[in-house]
């Protein structure tokens, strides 16, 4: 039987003698079975990074993920073994993160959608195989990750950020840095204590082995070779440096924690609601009961009216409502729009309404409308970053070979504008940044529309069509994320929940439980000063990206002198 080892391995075996530790040891028993070891770390590294996304809080295990990740893919013997790790522990990521995505359509698109996400964290161990030689190392390797963070959230079909480590960290120590760099700048934190970590594992194993005397087989282990090679005496320099940066990255993100706007700073307040409606089933037939939607809202609406009237709640200056609140076409449809305008009336303000529109070619739009009372409809949102597989199927006549809920998905069409719509309240008028549902977790949704001069966000969306999954809670980690990216009030009203005021901070003010009709009602700041993030853009992503490539350029270019010509 052929031996679990990786080529130049032979010295796996643990020295004889009494110098070795248990940590020696544990490593020498590891070394035995390299790939298999490996393997399981890839593993484990993947789960830790889904167990740091919500709905649970453990958002501390993302850099321990990253760190095991870089080990498990530091220093392998081929390129190509560097890809296949990554990708086992992006499987071992993605899988668990994204089950919602076939709740109701099978498991295909979902082992489909995880199998191509993962390709991204196989480059990551690609890429890391060959930065990993260069001095300086941990700083590559983290600019790699958001390297292919990047590459994810951009191809293939627009992309897909979902997944991001940004989004993870909603309760963490390093969601201050999006008022800085935005969510790729609390992604590219996260990765850097993590490739930390696994650089001060490295320089003390290296330690240990010098002191213990082993003569090559721990050794190995922590060479930079792209091979097990004989031990290099490690300065207590490079462990504190490491240590260093382990401590700093986090520690300055509770640092920039006091910079955040406080709850209620901002230019002046107004008095928001937003209504979640609920629908009468979940699944992908919820909108064969259009009207019973839109009923369900109005009536919520007018409940609330009555509430106002009672001097139970304050008077609202504006009231949102979900992503496809009216899947019948206020516009087109005289009932509907009737039934929209008396809502309007009776709350005594204007609603944002969510809509499918019919264009004239038959083709559809996701808008949100600023609908004012008896006179209708106003300015609209509609949604430019369109879901593809669910909102529409590219390359149609293909995938219907593959499954026969293919001919479902929608005709939609992507809308255009600056993600700005107005509205006229007592104290003048109001402009609202809007990304419906999938759009919040794009980077470029709210950066166009507080450029715009957005002084307050909101996220509209329908996850009716994602039951009791945990989707709603990791779309409402990207909210809090871009209400401190951008210093906006973020107001996020879901068909079937979670709803919820969240402050410019980052934190939940108010939320509502799942699939109930229910009212939030809350007085947020305008604002309209810039954050750092939000002057920027994409430059802090780009500088990073630049340098992986760069650094990726170096440790080739570096091989290739080094590979001996005959």
């Amino acid at each position: 039987m052929k031996p679990d080892t990786e080529p130049g391995n032979a010295s796996a075996a643990p020295a004889s003698g009494d110098g070795s530790g248990p940590v020696s040891r544990i490593v020498a028993v590891a070394l035995a079975r390299p790939r298999l070891t490996r393997l399981l770390a890839a593993v484990v590294a993947g789960l830790l990074l889904y167990a740091s996304f919500p709905p649970r809080t453990l958002w501390f295990l993302a850099p321990v993920g990253i760190a095991i990740l870089t080990l498990a893919v530091r220093g392998t013997g081929r390129a190509r073994a560097g890809f296949g790790y990554g990708y086992v522990a992006g499987l071992a990521f993605f899988l668990p993160l994204l089950p919602w995505t076939g709740i109701y359509v099978g498991p295909a698109p979902w082992i489909a959608l995880s199998a191509v996400c993962a390709v991204y964290v196989g480059l990551f161990g690609l890429l890391t195989r060959w930065v990993a030689e260069l001095p300086g190392w941990p700083l590559w390797v983290a600019a790699v990750w958001s390297l292919t963070e990047w590459c994810r959230a951009s191809f293939p079909f627009g992309g897909f950020p979902w997944g991001k480590l940004a989004f993870g960290q909603a309760d963490g120590w390093y969601l201050p840095y999006a008022m800085v760099g935005g969510a790729p700048l609390v992604s590219f934190a996260v990765a850097l204590t993590g490739t930390g970590l696994a650089g001060l594992a490295v320089g003390s194993l290296r330690r240990l082995t010098a002191r213990g005397g082993d003569s090559g087989g721990v050794a190995g282990a922590t060479s930079d070779s792209p091979r097990w090679g004989v031990l290099r005496l490690t300065s207590w320099n490079r462990i504190v440096a490491a240590a260093m940066l382990v401590a700093i990255v986090p520690l300055a993100g509770v640092i920039l924690r006091t910079a955040l706007p406080g709850p209620e700073d901002g230019n002046r307040p107004i008095t928001v609601a937003a209504i979640q409606g609920s629908v009468p089933r979940l699944g992908l037939d919820f909108n064969a009961q259009r009207r019973a939607v839109l009923d369900n809202h109005v009536k919520r609406t007018e409940e609330l009216a009555r509430d106002i009237a009672a001097g139970k709640v304050p008077q609202p200056d504006v009231v949102i409502w979900p992503e496809n609140s009216s899947d019948i076409d206020p516009l087109r449809n005289a009932d509907a729009a009737e039934e929209i305008s008396q809502a309007s009336v009776d709350v005594k303000a204007p609603i944002l309404v969510g809509a499918v529109l019919v264009n004239a070619d038959r083709t559809t739009t996701n808008s949100v409308i600023v609908w004012n009372g008896a006179a209708g409809a106003g300015e609209r949102h509609d949604k430019k970053i369109i879901q593809p597989f669910g909102e529409y199927l590219p390359y149609r006549e293909f995938f219907r070979h593959f499954s026969e809920y293919a001919d479902r998905a929608g005709y939609f069409v992507p809308g255009h504008g600056d993600g700005v719509v107005h509205v006229r309240t007592a104290g003048g008028p109001v402009a609202i940044g809007v990304a419906t549902c999938y759009e919040v977790a794009f980077d470029r949704a709210f950066e166009e529309s507080v450029r715009a001069g957005a002084q307050l966000l909101t996220v509209p969306s329908n996850n009716a069509t994602f039951g009791r999954s945990e989707m709603t809670y990791q779309q409402l980690a990207m909210s809090r994320v871009r209400a401190v990216e951008h210093g906006r009030a973020v107001v996020v009203s879901v068909t079937t929940g979670v709803s919820a005021m969240i402050t410019a901070d980052g934190e939940i003010r108010q939320q509502t439980p799942q699939f109930e009709p229910a009212a939030l009602v809350a007085t947020l700041p305008l604002r309209d000063n810039l954050t750092i993030a939000s002057r920027l853009g994409p430059a802090p992503e780009a500088v990073v990206c630049i340098l992986a490539a760069a650094a990726t350029a170096a440790a080739l270019i570096r091989r290739r002198n080094r590979t001996p010509r005959g």
